[in-house]
């Protein structure tokens, strides 16, 4: 038990760790930027797009090494054990939107789990960083 959990929260911290750095150096480059208001809110939106793409990538990886190692679960239902279905997967799960075709057992329900609450919060991080930059530019058209 100690190990999943060392390795959820080792997953999770890399993601965490992504988004901040991704959206620190958006706050520092759309400032100076010399575009219209409309154009740096393009930007923040495609930088966060980008961040979460990185973090569910992190999150795919980790459930296709599971898969492959000895006693960390597996997935099941409409899935083939590729890459792509554990992105797919982690597309779903990260964003909380869960079709349900895939079933993890085993260990992987926790990083699943965990998985659907990191998204939750960076997803939120991203919309509090896009208000943000909104409210500051606004007037500036």
């Amino acid at each position: 038990m100690l190990t999943i959990f060392a390795l959820n929260s080792l997953i999770v911290a890399l993601a965490v760790i992504i988004h901040y750095e991704i959206l620190y150096h958006l706050s520092l480059l759309i400032p100076k930027l010399k575009i219209k208001h409309r154009l740096r809110i393009v930007l923040g939106v495609l930088g966060g797009l980008v961040a979460h793409a990185f973090e569910i990538w992190i999150f795919a990886f980790a459930y296709y090494f599971m898969i492959l190692g000895d006693g960390w679960g597996r997935l099941e239902g409409n899935f083939s054990g590729t890459l792509m279905d554990c992105a797919y997967f982690s597309f779903t799960t990260f964003t909380t939107l869960g079709f349900g075709d895939i079933v993890p057992h085993g260990q992987l329900r926790y990083l699943t789990g965990i998985e659907s609450l990191t998204g939750l919060v960076l997803i939120t991080w991203t919309a509090s960083f896009l208000y943000y930059e909104m409210q500051r530019y606004w007037d500036s058209q």
